[in-house]
């Protein structure tokens, strides 16, 4: 039987499903019906024919009257809100909130004229009562009390406003850009690690005057060959990568008996060559190789001290971790396994996860024990960052999700949706969309879960961060679902309780002191950005991207003060690139252009010429000039805003040229492979930027132009 299109639509919205969007290009566009059938189905509602329609209505309205309170409730600390309590018509009902350190405040019924209504031949009534304006900010519990018993859920009262950045005072803020894993040393296992992030950290905040250091994400991979080159693909954003372990940093390392010394000497000079290569990052020797050297050191019986240590780290992750260490134990063992045992152990919920859970155990030990080194020199490197002058530290980045096949999605099972894939529409510079191929949170399962699993992941994100960028914050609010066989311009956005979403984000932020930027680019509602910045989360401005209502670049003084400002990003390639049309090039030679090459270099030129000449006339670029000055002339043009942090790229300072990442494409391009190097294509070492005459002289005008405005 034909769906009934407009009542379809209707049913969407309901349930957070956007039934058309506006494009890049200012036109509006429909989302087909068998879109929106199988987003809802990604929530949980399979639409055959128009009755489903109602069914869905009417079992939504029915789980609303049979729970007691809402699965959570969020409120911000200077907002009074009323919370609908059901109960039997006729019970009467208190409730309480028993706040963190364990008193109590009762709240206030309040007017409610809801008539009841028959639920499964009980009748059920609606009473509210207030929650004040005024409770401290906080984790609390609201309890609910009738004669058949008590029922509770989460109270969390967030901030009006993230505060943190206020610390800076008017002085702004220098930093630096960094795909950590292209910055290597000497000391390196071939990629760049956190014993590399102290280092530079260091040498920044010391000899250049940084204020932080912007690494890329360092989410966990897969914990044995092979693994996903790129760091927004990981398969948990809570846990850390094992590449990015220093074995030499840890304590254990010393007691290593000689044999066991000689055996991890002879792992990493299979990789240290690697350190001097510029054409690849080759992760999976690297790994290989890495994780013959931890089994050494995890084999060196650990203190009593160190024991203890261990022991609370574990405790302190609970059950997140435990359930992340034994996925990745049951992984490392995969090819042991034939089909069936692994169909069992897909449901982390199974009687043979149970049974593994045991067989497993000093596997599950070791992985805990890996991210316990990880946790220790992520540590060590913000206090090393700090310590030379940093007023903010490392500067961690968040991606949007994780895997179809990764540790999140066996962990937390329903929360994330299924038979969907994250992405975005065409834009301007992806003309065909993106499918990132990310199972998106479910709003629904996320809120029945409390927001627990975001709450838990921001501590772990926020613990040694100075400040955390959040990759498409927009992603708070909505996401491009796209389900599985259909293009990536055929999808639709689903809507998020920013609120809830926010509001904790906030909320961990304040309590940690963690500067908090939202990556805002791309196409969104004007209201969003307003929206962050009243909530003290700054957005981003990326130089070649900011206009003003003519369409002409936007005059300096016009930047927002709460963002933090670069001429470039990761998705383009370094400046020396960008003014040379390099991304052109590379997107006609992909086969992602949908205009002859010459239009679109020649659009290129065009847009780059605009903002060259406001440069000129300001009198920062003459006629004529080089690269560098070039580099340095839009930097100093930048440094001319009010906003409030500036990022300088590690491979504007070098003058590299190549792009990390060329969106749209998987294999066509080494992608988050691309080792740090010069103009002329040697390898730059984390010890070469203490000296480098070239990033001295970019950083040093920067920092001496930030200091004149």
């Amino acid at each position: 039987m034909a769906l009934d299109s407009s009542s379809l639509r209707d049913l969407a919205r309901e349930l957070g499903v956007g039934t058309d969007y506006w494009g890049w290009d200012g036109i509006r566009r429909d989302v087909s019906d068998g879109t929106l059938v199988a987003v809802l189905r990604a929530l949980g509602h399979e639409i055959g024919e128009d009755a489903d329609l109602e069914r869905v209505r009417r079992e939504r309205e029915r789980s609303r009257w049979l729970r007691t309170l809402p699965p959570v409730v969020v409120v911000r600390e200077d907002a009074e809100v009323t919370v609908p309590v059901q109960v039997e018509d006729g019970t009467a009902v208190s409730v309480e909130a028993v706040l963190e350190d364990g008193s109590r405040r009762p709240l206030a019924q309040t007017e409610d004229n809801t008539p009841p209504v028959e639920i499964d031949g009980r009748r059920r009534g609606r009473a509210r009562f207030a929650v004040p304006a005024g409770l401290p900010l906080g984790w609390h519990r609201l309890v609910a009390r009738t004669t058949q018993g008590e029922e509770a859920c989460d109270l969390v009262v967030t901030p009006r406003r993230v505060t943190v950045h206020e610390q800076l005072g008017a002085r702004r803020a220098l930093g630096v850009q960094a795909q950590l894993y292209s910055v290597r040393s000497a000391r390196s296992w071939g990629i760049g690690d956190l014993g590399d992030a102290r280092d530079l950290a260091a040498i920044l905040g010391h000899r250049h005057g940084a204020d932080f250091l912007l690494v890329n994400p360092l989410h966990a991979s897969d914990p044995a060959p092979p693994v996903e080159p790129s760091p927004y693909l990981p398969v948990t954003r809570r846990f850390t990568s094992a590449l990015y372990v220093r074995v030499e940093d840890i304590p254990e390392y010393l007691d290593l008996p000689a044999a066991a010394r000689e055996r991890v000497a002879r792992a990493r000079a299979e990789v240290a060559p690697l350190n001097e290569r510029a054409d690849t990052i080759e992760r999976d020797r690297i790994l290989a190789c890495k994780n013959r050297a931890l089994a050494e050191v995890f084999a060196v019986p650990l203190t009593a001290g160190r024991r203890a240590l261990f022991d609370a780290y574990r405790a302190r992750e609970g059950q997140g971790l435990e359930d992340f260490a034994l996925w990745s134990a049951i992984l490392e063992r995969r090819a042991t396994y034939t089909d069936e045992q692994l169909a069992a152990l897909s449901d982390p919920r199974s009687p043979a996860v149970a049974a593994a859970r045991e067989e497993l155990a000093d596997r599950v030990s070791f992985h805990a024990w890996v991210q316990w080194q990880l946790d220790q020199q992520m540590a060590t490197a913000q206090a090393a960052a700090t310590e030379s002058g940093m007023r903010i530290g490392l500067m961690h980045d968040l991606a949007v999700g994780v895997t179809q096949q990764g540790a999140d999605k066996w962990r937390l099972g329903d929360i994330l949706a299924q038979g969907v894939g994250v992405g975005a529409p065409a834009d301007q510079y992806n003309q065909q969309g993106q499918n990132w191929d990310q199972p998106p949170w479910r709003p629904d399962r996320l809120a029945e879960a409390g927001y627990r699993p975001w709450r838990d992941m921001l501590r772990s994100l926020m613990r040694h961060a100075g400040a955390l960028r959040i990759d498409h914050v927009l992603g708070l609010f909505r996401l491009w679902w796209i389900p599985e066989g259909n293009s990536a311009a055929d999808g639709a956005y689903v809507f998020y309780d920013h609120d809830a979403m926010i509001g904790i984000l906030a909320l961990e932020a304040q309590r940690s002191g963690t500067l908090v930027i939202g990556e805002d680019l791309g196409t969104f509602e004007p209201w969003v950005r307003d929206y962050l910045s009243d909530r003290g989360i700054l957005g981003t401005s990326i130089l070649w991207f900011e206009y003003d209502a003519e369409g002409g670049p936007l005059d300096p003084a016009a930047y927002r003060r709460l963002c933090l400002a670069s001429v470039n990003t990761h998705d383009l390639p370094p400046t020396a690139g960008y003014l040379a049309g390099d991304h052109v090039a590379l997107r006609h030679e992909l086969g992602l252009l949908e205009r002859p090459l010459e239009q679109e270099l020649a659009a290129d030129e065009a847009a780059r010429e605009r903002v060259l000449d406001v440069l000129r006339a300001e009198g920062l670029l003459a006629p004529g000039a080089g690269v560098e000055d070039t580099v340095i002339a839009l930097h100093r043009h930048l440094a001319r805003t009010p906003s409030l942090l500036l990022g300088v790229s590690l491979v504007d300072c070098v003058g590299e040229r190549r792009i990390q990442n060329q969106p749209g494409t998987d294999e066509e391009y080494p992608n988050w492979r691309i080792p740090l190097a010069d103009p002329e294509g040697r390898a730059v070492s984390v010890d070469d930027i203490a000296t480098d005459a070239r990033t001295a002289r970019l950083l040093s005008t920067v920092r001496e132009s930030l200091a004149e405005g």
